[in-house]
């Protein structure tokens, strides 16, 4: 099997982030479930941050410069992303919109996508569903079933943030073996390497998950 590229893009302002370091937990998280799956990967991470003038220039000019110009094409040639932001006014924030709003068209349709958010509190958890997935699921992207939120207080307090967010990468990097043409793993094999992992579900199934959310 080839190996699958994965573009992990995360909109936090500020240095260090929370938003870059749960991005930088579903990185590696992906990478062990996609090793353990017998799959390659390899991750280019995309921080908005660096590239927010850069944005704003390609809105007034039309013409983007080359870092950004290289992260465009990164997301375009990609066979999966990760896409994390904080939340703001209980949405995702302007520089995330305004990224994915410079894509070119078609270029996520039927691509893995795995959502992930940041918040300071609990009462932004429902931005994934509300905000994202309606988002993702325009530009025609192949969104994972399950997103992981994470506010402030839970990055050392939350005991089952690892595990949320290792069974969120679990289900995503299946479903990206699933488009890379991988065989579907016997439920002797998912016992062996990830406990919590889930079977591969059918595109159909998941275009109907998708719709429904």
């Amino acid at each position: 099997m080839r190996t699958a590229h994965i573009v992990v893009v995360t909109a936090g302002l500020s240095e260090p982030s929370t938003t870059a370091l749960l991005g930088e937990q579903l990185r590696q998280a992906t990478a062990g479930a996609l090793d353990r799956a017998g799959i390659d990967a390899r991750f280019t991470v995309i921080s908005l941050r660096s590239l927010a003038k850069d944005i704003t220039h390609h809105y007034l000019t039309g013409f983007p410069a080359e870092p950004l110009d290289a992260a465009l094409k990164a997301v375009n040639e990609a066979d999966a992303i990760i896409a994390v932001t904080p939340v703001f006014k209980a949405s995702y924030s302007g520089l995330f919109k305004s990224f994915w709003d410079l894509v070119e068209d078609g270029s996520l349709a039927g691509k893995p996508v795995l959502l992930a958010a940041t918040g300071g509190t609990a009462r932004h958890s429902l931005v994934i569903d509300s905000a994202m997935r309606p988002l993702f699921s325009y530009l025609k992207a192949l969104v994972s079933p399950s997103g992981v939120f994470v506010s402030t207080d839970d990055f050392g307090a939350d005991t089952a943030l690892t595990s949320r967010i290792q069974d969120a990468a679990a289900e995503f990097s299946q479903l990206l073996a699933w488009t890379l043409g991988g065989a579907k793993p016997s439920q002797q094999n998912q016992a062996q390497t990830h406990p919590g992992a889930l079977e591969v579900t059918p595109f159909e199934e998941l275009l109907r998950l998708n719709t429904a959310r």
